[in-house]
């Protein structure tokens, strides 16, 4: 790990490109109980896209859609349909944080520049990462507006279903490609592997996967990057790449203090979960421990639960949320366990698998 470390607080916002923000955004809304805050399009002289921002708790997601077929927004959703752009890094020295990033072998997507407008200013540079995916750094110290410069705020207020903050965001990448990208968090942004899964813990029957876990230098950032590993058939990383086109964001884990208050208003607002069987109930408390939550609901529910050494924690995984079987989200709640539910991964995967048997992918 480099020893003058770049210093970053925590995640801004991340950025999906998406075929059609404004409808994108009402199944944000309705479905996930974000409210909407602040808009930039042609009403703000935005001529090239228009983007819908989104909050819930301290989570904020940029619906982002190109306003003609000619620009890059075009060619990057006709090459990977709707998913995640940019991971955006909230940090005080953008200047520092790129020249240290590019020195130390980032590839350059934006310099440093000011975006400012009435509320003052703020500072952006970006820099490339797994796939067509970037990391931007952002800093709004001088910055008094409700969101970034050139957006306006256009406030639609839903009723928060709980959702606090991003956990973690996992990435895919091809085949003997995971320590690579785990090497270029540690050594550009001196993040730090805190765990190595291999294929013996991540397996089924017909397909494994490898993982790393980095982690930023205050523990607020979580990425784990994962790779496919050799197995009788197609993994959910090699679907996730053949139909993405590409490496890229898996699925974005969000944090409930109240998991199922959470999973309940997602199923009454029609959002699909992956199907547990309910042999996986039988004995669970033998499993994991005794827990604070009544099994029987959570059995209703389909809720995963999982222990370590500091505690345990409650999972669930949507179905993806578009109709390439791409990204997907992670809804989570944690009682000191700071895992990422290891004792759940057969079951999970047994469950993707019969997603993907489904849809002929297997």
């Amino acid at each position: 790990m480099p020893e003058d470390n770049i210093s970053i607080k925590g995640i801004h916002h991340i950025e999906l490109l998406v075929g059609n923000a404004k409808q994108a955004a009402y199944y944000y809304r309705k479905a996930f109980g974000f409210s909407q805050i602040a808009y930039s399009g042609l009403e703000t002289g935005n001529r090239n896209s228009t983007s819908y921002v989104l909050s819930q708790g301290s989570i904020r997601l940029i619906l982002t859609t190109p306003l003609n077929s000619r620009n890059w927004i075009s060619k990057h959703i006709k090459k990977h349909s709707d998913g995640v752009y940019d991971i955006a890094f909230h940090v005080d020295d953008v200047d520092y944080c790129f020249e240290k990033a590019i020195e130390r072998g980032a590839q350059a997507v934006l310099k440093p520049h000011i975006l400012k407008d009435s509320n003052g200013f703020a500072k952006r540079a970006a820099i490339h990462t797994y796939g067509n995916t970037i990391h931007s750094f952002i800093s709004t110290n001088n910055y008094s507006g409700d969101f970034l410069p050139h957006f306006e705020k256009k406030i639609y207020k839903e009723d928060s279903i709980g959702l606090r903050f991003i956990d973690h965001v996992v990435g895919n990448v091809e085949v003997g490609k995971m320590s690579q990208w785990a090497d270029f968090y540690s050594n550009v942004l001196g993040f730090t592997n805190i765990i190595h899964f291999t294929d013996k813990d991540i397996s089924t029957k017909y397909s494994a996967l490898m993982s790393k876990v980095m982690e930023n230098d205050n523990g607020r950032i979580k990425f784990p990057i994962n790779e496919p590993a050799q197995g009788v058939k197609k993994s959910q990383i090699e679907e996730f790449l053949d139909y993405y086109g590409g490496p890229g964001v898996q699925h974005i884990a969000l944090l409930t203090d109240d998991i199922i208050n959470t999973i309940s208003r997602f199923r009454e607002q029609g959002v699909e979960f992956l199907h547990v069987p309910d042999t996986y109930y039988e004995n669970l408390e033998s499993r994991v421990g005794p827990i604070k939550e009544d099994v029987s609901i959570i059995k209703e529910l389909g809720i995963l639960v999982d222990r370590d050494e500091e505690g345990y924690l409650l999972q669930l995984f949507t179905k993806p949320i578009q109709d390439r079987p791409t990204l997907f989200y992670e809804i989570i709640q944690r009682r000191g366990s700071k895992g990422f539910g290891q004792g759940n991964f057969q079951a999970l995967f047994e469950s993707i698998e019969r997603e993907q048997a489904l849809r002929g992918n297997l």
